[in-house]
């Protein structure tokens, strides 16, 4: 089973990831970008406000390429339990708002695109916990350190999600990430014990 932690910045998504680890010892536990010299390569992008968006959406789709190879299918294949933070719509959510301030041609939808790029190759989660917060508190919560924490441009990825989840309500479990940390970790917890049970 591949479960996946989606969310703003600021939101929680590696403080239960964090919490989930010693829940479940025998799973996989990864995130993306991953700490290979292909998400090395997503950082420096990430940090750098200059960069071109359809390049940057490139760089991260090459890193969740090799962690597919590398990590998810392997682990799948063995029978484990995989639990990322951030995953594919992460990178449709964020890449889509990126590209939607540089248009593509034939006034293309962005989300769309990225969502076709992916289709032939990457594999898609079985359930994903959304952590739900507005993008005010999630750019409070994150300190704003680089452009894909910012309150106007959270506000498109936002937006996007929401998008993500009304094409595949039945794989998404939102939990209200405005409550205090315990009961977000508590609330994912609950539902990735019933997720795995009912696996």
């Amino acid at each position: 089973m591949l479960l996946t932690l989606e969310g703003l910045d600021g939101s929680g998504k590696t403080t239960a990831w964090e919490a989930l680890a010693g829940s479940y010892p025998d799973a996989t536990f990864t995130r993306e970008p991953t700490d290979s010299w292909y998400g090395d390569a997503v950082t420096r992008s990430l940090n750098d406000d200059d960069a071109d968006p359809l390049a940057e959406l490139f760089l991260f789709t090459a890193d969740h390429a090799a962690h597919l190879s590398r990590v998810i299918r392997p682990a799948l294949a063995e029978g484990s339990l995989v639990v990322s933070d951030r995953y594919s719509d992460s990178r449709m959510a964020y890449q889509a708002a990126s590209l939607s301030a540089a248009p593509l041609a034939d006034d293309r939808d962005p989300l769309g695109y990225v969502r076709e790029i992916h289709e032939p190759f990457s594999r898609p989660p079985d359930a994903t916990i959304y952590l739900d917060v507005d993008p005010e508190t999630a750019a409070a919560r994150a300190g704003a350190t680089n452009k894909f924490e910012r309150a106007a441009y959270l506000e498109r990825v936002r937006e996007n999600y929401e998008r993500l989840i009304d094409a595949d309500p039945d794989r998404f479990v939102r939990v209200d990430a405005t409550q205090p940390e315990s009961a977000v970790v508590e609330a994912v917890e609950r539902h990735v014990e019933r997720l795995v049970d009912d696996a």
